[in-house]
């Protein structure tokens, strides 16, 4: 049994997230999406009368929903890699993989809300 796990180098692993960040935007549009909004809302946060706590938690959530995107992506790549077929597995790993984007996105919102509640009111 041959093995798929390539010799592990520091270097060699950093070349490979470069390649898949290369290859998400390249090729994933929510990721695009993603990177986009990016350019105004890690604006927003740096510029907001925000405590640095909060300002934090607003960048780490926002980052969160950028990883989960990435999860997201990988496991719809191998499902696409695994069939072509519609069949109620693939359709169930897909849907899981976008509602946990869904819930990263609600969270970094709730903590909009809750961060500017707590600094304006």
């Amino acid at each position: 049994m041959t093995n798929n796990k390539p010799k592990y180098t520091l270097f060699k692993n950093a070349s490979y997230a470069l390649d898949g960040l290369v290859h998400a935007i390249k090729n994933e549009t929510s990721f695009k999406l993603e990177l986009l909004i990016a350019l105004a809302v890690l604006p927003a946060i740096y510029f907001m009368p925000f405590e640095l706590v909060h300002k934090l938690l607003l960048l780490i959530t926002y980052f969160m929903i950028m990883i989960a995107e990435l999860l997201n992506s990988a496991v719809e790549n191998v499902v696409d890699l695994v069939t072509k077929d519609i069949h109620p597995l693939a359709k169930a790993a897909k849907d899981i993989g976008a509602t946990a984007v869904l819930f990263t996105v609600i969270l970094h919102l709730l903590c909009w809300i809750i961060i500017g509640l707590h600094t304006f009111y």
